[in-house]
């Protein structure tokens, strides 16, 4: 009998973290089937693909992404969908849009807006608000079809409003009839599929009014029943944003919920300038952790969290400066015009900025040794000699002038890169340190969301690109990598039926030229709901991706297919 789908020749890296083989791998419905090292020992396929020459994997896993609005009204979850990422986890950080009252929609529209830098504009118009629960919020999503599969996390901020309502958004204590109110409302959301909780406790997270969000300030017995409520359900992960300098001290009641929900415990870990030594007392307390039995994991990216600027975007060197102000609400035409005016364009070099709420603005603002123009070759790891200070200096002009004729390259359209964090000493050794620690995760990736400063959501391709083959010096092992970015993360959040190519498992497969691989520049498009922009970037190199044994994308397109949908709780490893 003919295989639904063989993959023919191979070279398979499993996800397991074993040695990469040529072999075949067979796809009936949505599972694999077969994998053989003997050529021709399982038969045919109606649909054959050649992979001789490319790499077969498990397609990625994405636990950190920003999917809650878009999934309403994207089903093909780009940018991730574009990148091989075949289950995807959205509800981190606390935010999210259910559960929710019809009067407390806008508001948890201004949360996302202000934390994940997704235009309102985009967010009310595109949701189709089709609930008030979280289960309805489930129900909802399960009647959608997607490139890939999606889970779903309960967002403390919108527990807590939906629950205290002024009382929650003002940070007052919770009563106790809250605490039991907040605890039943998430069980049940457990228990109806959502994957884990999560929250915030970090100042840099503000609604679009410069309010921190529900849920940061909130006491430790109200941090404990998010964990009391993963226990009575049996089941999630406990996620946190946490604020960098302050990850030591919120070790103790991270502890505490790994020891009450007996299971995985995730936040947060990036080097920042203001506390570039933190990670040094983190990694001692994340072995004490293992050692302990508990499961507190550190999620860390592959790349510098980097801010991209243009004036299309959220933020440039100029953006707190009077002039610029004076030209924000112009349309894109008329702004153009304006920046040609050689008036203006002295007023912007010589301006002194001025105290702004922009989330990242006040970072990067006359930084001119950490930012970095984004021509030719997209850099993730340029030396001080390619800073706007350095190139500047060598051509004989001021940083401000050099980088407004950046921003004004590609008709307007040029690029700036500032690596706020993970980026030390011209280079991303600590972020090559981490990955080989056994008590962190991939993640950060925040696919869908700061859509006007931050294009992260290729990551998965990115770190096969880079750190396994282009990186100059030290690179990381491919199967450790593929590994990180399958079953590792797979297993974090209980979906053991994916992440390995193994007879049984889910048929979500990637097939890709790994010399070919590739991360396209980042650039703006105007394609969210209203025509409102974001940032983003396409790969290059992928021969196909499947999820759920259907192919979903060839030679970097869509198909049209959409077999993914909600995965509605842990997922059983398959039986052998």
């Amino acid at each position: 009998m003919a295989h639904d789908l063989v993959l023919r020749a191979g070279t398979v890296v499993d996800g397991t973290g074993g040695p990469r083989r040529t072999a075949d791998v067979a796809v009936d419905g949505d599972r694999i089937t077969a994998v053989s090292t003997r050529p021709g020992d399982i038969g045919v396929g109606r649909r054959e693909i050649d992979a001789d020459g490319m790499l077969v994997t498990p397609g990625w896993v994405d636990i950190h992404t920003h999917y809650d609005a878009q999934a309403t009204w994207d089903p093909y979850l780009t940018p991730s969908g574009w990148h091989g990422v075949t289950t995807a986890v959205m509800g981190n950080c606390g935010v999210g849009f259910a559960p929710v009252a019809p009067d407390r929609r806008e508001y948890l529209v201004e949360v996302m807006e202000g934390v994940e830098d997704i235009p309102g504009a985009a967010l009310t118009d595109g949701i189709e608000w089709g609930w008030e629960s979280f289960e309805e919020y489930l129900d909802d999503l399960d009647r959608r079809r997607f490139v890939a599969d999606l889970g779903a996390q309960v967002p403390h901020v919108a527990v807590r409003t939906h629950v205290m309502g002024d009382r929650g958004v003002g940070h007052d204590p919770a009563s106790a009839e809250d605490l039991a109110d907040m605890q039943r409302l998430i069980t049940s959301a457990l228990r109806a599929g959502a994957l884990g909780v999560s929250t915030s406790r970090t100042p840099l997270h503000k609604t679009i009014r410069g309010e921190v969000v529900p849920g940061t300030h909130a006491e430790i017995d109200e941090l404990l029943m998010l964990g009391h409520a993963i226990a009575e359900a049996g089941h999630g992960v406990f996620q946190s944003a946490l604020h960098h300098p302050d990850v030591p001290g919120a070790f103790g009641w991270l502890r505490a919920i790994a020891a009450i929900t007996r299971g995985p415990v995730t936040f947060n870990l990036n080097q920042i300038d203001a506390a570039p030594d933190v990670w040094r007392e983190v990694l001692p307390l994340l072995d004490e952790a293992a050692a302990d039995g508990l499961a507190v994991k550190a999620q860390i990216a592959g790349r510098a969290i980097g801010i991209l600027m243009s004036w299309d975007g959220t933020v440039h060197p100029f953006v707190h400066t009077p002039t610029w102000r004076r030209l924000a609400d112009l349309d894109r035409d008329a702004r153009r015009a304006a920046l040609r005016d050689p008036e203006i364009r002295q007023a912007l070099v010589t301006d002194d900025a001025v105290p702004g709420t922009t989330s990242f603005g006040r970072f990067v603002t006359g930084t001119w040794t950490k930012m970095f123009p984004f021509t030719g070759e997209t850099d993730y790891e340029p030396g001080p000699e390619r800073s706007v200070a350095a190139l500047a200096a060598a051509a004989g002009q001021s940083p401000a002038e050099y980088a407004l004729d950046r921003l004004d390259e590609a008709d307007g359209q040029g690029l700036l890169y500032f690596p706020l964090m993970n980026y030390s000493d011209g280079n991303l050794d600590l972020t090559h340190r981490l990955q080989h620690h056994p008590s962190t995760l991939m993640g950060l990736s925040d696919g869908g969301a700061h859509c006007g400063a931050i294009c992260d959501g290729g990551m998965p391709t990115f770190m096969i690109q880079y750190w396994t083959r282009d990186r100059p010096g030290d690179q990381l092992d491919l199967e450790s990598m593929v590994r990180r970015q399958t079953s590792d993360v797979a297993a974090h959040v209980g979906l053991w039926d994916r992440g390995v190519v193994a007879p049984g498992y889910r048929a979500d497969l990637n097939v890709f030229d790994h010399a070919a691989l590739d991360v396209e520049a980042p650039r703006i498009a105007w394609d969210l709901p209203t025509g409102a922009r974001r940032y983003v970037q396409r790969a290059t190199g992928y021969r196909a991706t499947l999820c759920a044994g259907q192919v979903v994308a060839e030679h970097d397109e869509f198909t049209g297919a959409l077999p993914g949908r909600l995965v509605r709780g842990p997922q059983s490893a398959p039986t052998t």
